[in-house]
């Protein structure tokens, strides 16, 4: 008997070894890089002050194809487009009539979605490291190497292999959090979703 509870106590220790070393978010974080090659999800945004009251909220549906291709299309009130072709970033501001053109390599940095389809030049921009919350994800830390990346920090939370939460705390102290729904991993997408020709009669801003 004392030997067959010390079998059952050794095995759960080791059960408990083994998932500690799965519920990895560094890990989590390379599996997502490694595994996802397309990415489809309605999310939620919401921006809150350093009182923790709301300043902005919106919805919208993101799409990514590596390497770095992605689009994310914000739905009212804030209507905007943001699509990068593998080269250039473009922000459409449709209240604006504005389109701002960016390089994509200075995007990388600063921007949420061209860190998601950046892969694995994420970690030249980026130290990793876990963090632990009970919320049921799997969270993972990342710090800019650079100071002036535009975040402080960005903490991304996974879940049965999906990302489902972005984090993203600015210089103003402001957070940015973001919620991922309907998650389809590695869905095919036209080539076109990544294309954008701006609309005629706006004005086209180039950094």
């Amino acid at each position: 008997m004392i030997k067959y509870k010390m079998v059952r106590l050794l095995f759960g220790l080791l059960f408990l070894a083994t998932t500690s070393a799965f519920a990895d978010g560094v890990s989590s974080l390379r599996d997502f890089f490694s595994s996802t090659n397309t990415m489809r999800a309605k999310f939620s945004q919401v921006v809150t002050d350093t009182q923790g009251r709301k300043v902005q909220e919106v919805e919208g549906t993101m799409q990514l194809q590596r390497p770095n291709k992605f689009r994310w299309d914000y739905n009212k009130p804030y209507e905007q487009q943001i699509i990068s072709d593998g080269k250039d970033v473009f922000l459409y501001d449709t209240d604006l009539q504005q389109v701002t053109v960016r390089a994509l390599s200075r995007a990388i940095g600063s921007s949420p979605a061209a860190m998601l389809a950046g892969g694995d030049a994420v970690e030249k921009g980026f130290s990793l490291k876990n963090a632990n919350r009970k919320d049921g994800l799997i969270w993972v830390l990342a710090l800019p190497k650079e100071k002036d990346s535009g975040f402080d920090r960005v903490l991304l939370g996974f879940k049965d292999d999906k990302l489902r939460k972005m984090e993203l705390y600015d210089s103003f102290n402001h957070i940015t959090h973001i919620t991922f729904d309907a998650v389809e991993r590695n869905p095919a997408l036209q080539e076109a979703t990544f294309l954008f020709t701006p609309p005629k009669g706006v004005d086209v801003v180039g950094e």
